[in-house]
């Protein structure tokens, strides 16, 4: 067990402080949310390395340094009603749980969301996505946010769009790599 505690604070200190998160809310989750729990057994010594772990066909948790970054971005408030959208083992989740007010996980087909229980003030992609998750904005509260890693254009990279006046701004935050999240691929062209 200490080994975990071990690696996790070195996953802090080495992945996630370096790369300017700073807001000590996301460091304490980190530290606390124990990250070899949210993987298969097979691969819990692969946990806290500075990789996109499969942990079923096609199904990642994203780098903790990504997921860190974009909730730095997002400045998650402890009233916000959030969603994370592709999180296949809640590991997301849980982090996010740790200071946020109240957080939905929706494993299922990440495009549909889960306009159900929404509107949302923050939407998280566990993931990155090659089209516009325009169905994810709608289920935006005003003001709200979506954070993710946008695979539309070379280099990839990790963009917070947010609803204002029925309409919505995009910013782009870092270049980021994530595998896709099912459903939100780029559809195949018809090529001659």
């Amino acid at each position: 067990m200490s080994d975990f505690l071990t690696a996790r604070q070195k996953m802090v200190d080495g992945q996630v402080r370096p790369s300017d998160v700073t807001d000590l809310r996301i460091i304490d989750a980190m530290l606390a949310v124990p990250r070899e729990e949210f993987v298969p057994a097979s691969q819990r010594a692969m946990a806290y390395l500075d990789l996109d772990l499969e942990v079923a066909p096609n199904r990642f948790l994203i780098k903790p340094v990504v997921l860190a970054r974009m909730l730095q971005a997002s400045d998650v408030k402890a009233t916000d009603k959030v969603l994370v959208v592709g999180c296949p083992t809640g590991y997301a989740a849980a982090v996010i749980a740790q200071f946020a007010g109240h957080v939905t996980s929706a494993a299922g087909m990440p495009a549909d969301g889960d306009a159900a229980n929404g509107p949302y003030d923050l939407i998280v992609l566990a993931g990155a996505t090659e089209v516009a998750p325009t169905g994810l904005y709608k289920q935006l509260a005003p003001g709200g946010q979506l954070v993710g890693v946008f695979a539309l254009t070379k280099p990839a990279r990790a963009v917070i769009v947010t609803h204002s006046h029925d309409d919505f701004g995009t910013r782009s935050l870092f270049d980021a790599t994530a595998p896709v999240l099912p459903g939100l691929e780029k559809l195949p062209a018809f090529v001659f």
